[in-house]
Formats: C-alpha cells, sequence, structure tokens
C-alpha cells in the first residue's frame, strides 16, 4: 500500500515538473496608491496662521494670547 502511495506520489511531483511556466508582464502599469494623510499638515498651518493673527491683533478678544 506505501509503496503504491509512494510510487503515485513521486509520478504525479514528475508530472508536475513537465508542466510549462511562463511569466508574461502585465498590459497595464502596475498601479500604487499611497494614502497620504494631508489633514494634519493643513490643520498645523491653520493653527499657526491663526496664533500669528491672534498675535498681531491681541486686543481682538480682549486680552492677549498665552
Amino acid at each position: 500500500m506505501r509503496a503504491h502511495l509512494l510510487t503515485g506520489l513521486g509520478a504525479a511531483i514528475l508530472a508536475a515538473g513537465c508542466i510549462p511556466v511562463q511569466i508574461q508582464a502585465p498590459d497595464r502599469p502596475i498601479e500604487i496608491n499611497l494614502n497620504v494623510n494631508i489633514r494634519q499638515e493643513v490643520i498645523v498651518r491653520l493653527e499657526r496662521d491663526a496664533a500669528e493673527l491672534l498675535d498681531q491683533n491681541s486686543d481682538l478678544f480682549g486680552g492677549t494670547t498665552p
């Protein structure tokens, strides 16, 4: 029983080795999608602009900025 199983397994491995494998380049270019968080940069810029505006107009809200 084992001899038949090993013989069949060996034959399957040899047959798999005879199958040709072809590798082709894709027709379309590969697209890499990078999800970059730009929101944080925009918020920082707005915060800096707002801080500068408040520094320039310290009497705008009746006091100075911390």
